[in-house]
C-alpha cells in the first residue's frame, strides 16, 4: 500500500473542481443516462515548458467515457477550433481558448455547458507527457504516410529549438517503430490533408497505441513508466478515485 501511495503522490492533484462553476444544468433524461457512466476531460496543454497545467491552450480535447457496467471506454475528441460559448458571458470563442481563459475548471465548465454534460473531473497533460509515455514504453508502431512523414520533421525541428530536445525525423513513410518526439509529432500534425479532422483521429490513435503496450508492459516497464509519467499529470481526481478506477485496469477495453 505503501509503495502504491507513494507513486500516487507524484501526480500534481488538484482537488475536487468548484461544482459551482461547472454550468451541469441538464434534464432528468440526460441525467440517467450518463448515470451509468464515468466521464472525464483530458487536455493536452500547448505548453512546452513542464510542469504548467494552470494555463494555455487546450489543443488536444478529449473526453474518456467509462460504461461502468461493461467497463467498456470511449474516447471522443473536441475539436479544439469548435466556435462555442466559453465564458458565462456567452461570448463565442474558440473551445481551446477556454482553458487559457479559465484553466481546467473553465474548460470543464464550457464541455459541460455546449453539450450537455454533467462532467466533474479533468486530467492534463503537456507536450512531455506524451514523449516520456511513448519512450517509457519502448516506442509505439505507427502507419505513416509518406505526407505525414515529411511534415513530421516541422514539428520535431520546432520542438528540439524550442524545448531543447534532439528529436529526429522519421526515415520515411510505412509501418514503423516512432519513439516519443516522433510520436507528438505525429499527434500535432494537420498540414497532411484533413485539418483537425485527421489530427485528432492521429491523437487517438496515438492514445490506442499506448493503451494497446501499456497492457501488455511488465512490471518493470510500467514501474519506469509511473516514475516518468505521473510528475507530468495534473488531475482533480483524488488517490481514492484513481485506485478505484485503477482496480478495474485489466477489464477495461478501449472499444472506440
Amino acid at each position: 500500500v505503501f509503495y502504491v501511495m507513494s507513486k500516487l503522490n507524484k501526480i500534481n492533484n488538484t482537488g475536487s473542481l468548484d461544482a459551482k462553476k461547472l454550468n451541469i444544468n441538464i434534464d432528468s433524461e440526460t441525467q440517467e443516462v450518463l448515470d451509468n457512466y464515468t466521464n472525464i476531460a483530458i487536455f493536452g496543454i500547448d505548453n512546452r515548458s513542464s510542469g504548467n497545467y494552470e494555463s494555455g491552450n487546450s489543443d488536444c480535447i478529449m473526453i474518456a467515457s467509462i460504461n461502468d457496467d461493461s467497463k467498456e471506454v470511449k474516447l471522443v475528441s473536441v475539436y479544439r477550433d469548435s466556435f462555442l460559448a466559453v465564458d458565462d458571458k456567452d461570448s463565442l470563442r474558440k473551445l481551446n481558448a477556454a482553458y487559457a481563459k479559465g484553466g481546467p475548471t473553465g474548460a470543464v465548465a464550457a464541455l459541460n455547458k455546449n453539450l450537455d454534460l454533467n462532467i466533474t473531473e479533468y486530467v492534463s497533460v503537456d507536450f512531455n507527457a506524451v514523449m516520456e509515455v511513448v519512450d517509457a514504453l519502448g516506442g509505439i508502431e505507427l502507419d505513416i504516410t509518406k505526407e505525414e512523414a515529411s511534415n513530421m520533421h516541422i514539428w520535431i525541428d520546432e520542438m528540439n529549438e524550442v524545448m531543447g530536445t534532439h528529436g529526429k525525423p522519421v526515415s520515411g513513410p510505412g509501418v514503423q517503430q516512432v519513439n516519443g518526439i516522433q510520436a507528438l509529432a505525429y499527434c500535432r500534425d494537420r498540414m497532411s490533408g484533413g485539418d483537425d479532422f485527421r489530427r485528432t483521429e492521429r491523437q487517438r490513435i496515438v492514445v490506442g497505441k499506448i493503451v494497446e503496450k501499456a497492457k501488455q508492459a511488465d512490471i518493470l516497464t510500467l514501474n519506469d513508466l509511473v516514475d516518468k509519467l505521473f510528475p507530468d499529470i495534473s488531475t482533480s481526481l483524488s488517490t481514492t478515485e484513481i485506485l478505484g478506477l485503477a482496480a478495474h485496469v485489466k477489464e477495461y477495453e478501449l472499444a472506440d
